[in-house]
């Protein structure tokens, strides 16, 4: 059968950065497309912060699948159906916040992966192999080898058990998400302080050991970005669209107010 294409997971296999953009505006199809212009090579589309529903993810992850981008889906929680109902319908990774234990991250790996490295129920026709009837063992194989499982550390408890959340099988992406792990320590927006410096080496040496690869969310300076990418962070959540959007319109307006009207 036809490979899946994952892009987000091509670019960590052949170790390169594997660079995504946040959607929590964008509920149109041509986004996904946009965005693969644009140079990133995935989608994470934000069902914890954003007011995404299930079938605005199915819709966006099928056309970003077309467009070459690959659809990574933040669920809101841990319940199975939360994950199973996103890859169903098309993602080709699920992103779960807050997982501060292994024994959570064990039970989130079974809910993504079919048998025989979890317990995700199958069902018929998939739009990751184009709807096509296939083997159902080729099929599952396909799709487990795929897909990416990735965990967000967002508190000390999780990067205090980071060495034993990195060795679970089946997790692929120990991705820290600053702004959570900042709040948690009481140093609220400091993602250039010595302690996210600490963690973040923790993080990275667990997933060196352990065979995952490191993130990094919710650091957006471009100074601190080279810096936690040059110490090994591999799967980047650059921006989102709303703080994009914002960012350019007011540089745009600032610009033009200024000028002198004759």
């Amino acid at each position: 059968m036809t490979i899946i294409q994952n892009l987000a997971r091509q670019r960590l296999l052949a170790g390169e950065l594997s660079l995504g953009i946040g959607l929590r505006q964008a509920r149109t199809v041509d986004i996904g497309r946009i965005m693969k212009t644009c140079g990133y090579d995935w989608l994470f589309i934000d069902m914890e912060h954003g007011s995404m529903s299930v079938d605005d993810t199915v819709q966006l992850s099928i056309a970003a699948s077309d467009a070459g981008i690959a659809p990574i889906v933040r669920v809101p929680g841990f319940q199975h159906f939360h994950a199973t109902r996103v890859l169903d319908g098309g993602a080709l990774g699920v992103v779960f916040p807050h997982v501060d234990t292994a024994e959570t991250a064990r039970d989130l790996v079974s809910f993504c992966r079919y048998p025989p490295h979890g317990h995700r129920s199958v069902v018929g026709a998939l739009p990751q192999i184009d709807f096509r009837a296939l083997p159902l063992s080729d099929v599952t194989k396909a799709i487990n080898e795929a897909i990416l499982v990735v965990v967000m550390l967002e508190s000390p408890e999780a990067v205090d058990r980071v060495e034993e959340i990195a060795a679970v099988d089946g997790v692929d992406v120990l991705l820290v998400g600053t702004g959570d792990l900042c709040m948690e320590m009481g140093i609220p927006g400091q993602a250039d302080s010595t302690k996210v410096v600490q963690a973040y080496e923790k993080v990275i040496s667990a997933c060196h050991k352990h065979g995952k690869y490191p993130g990094l969310g919710g650091v957006y300076k471009p100074e601190l970005m080279e810096r936690y990418v040059g110490m090994g962070m591999r799967f980047i959540l650059s921006s989102n669209d709303l703080a994009m959007m914002m960012e350019a319109s007011t540089e745009r307006a600032s610009f033009l107010r200024n000028l002198k009207v004759s």
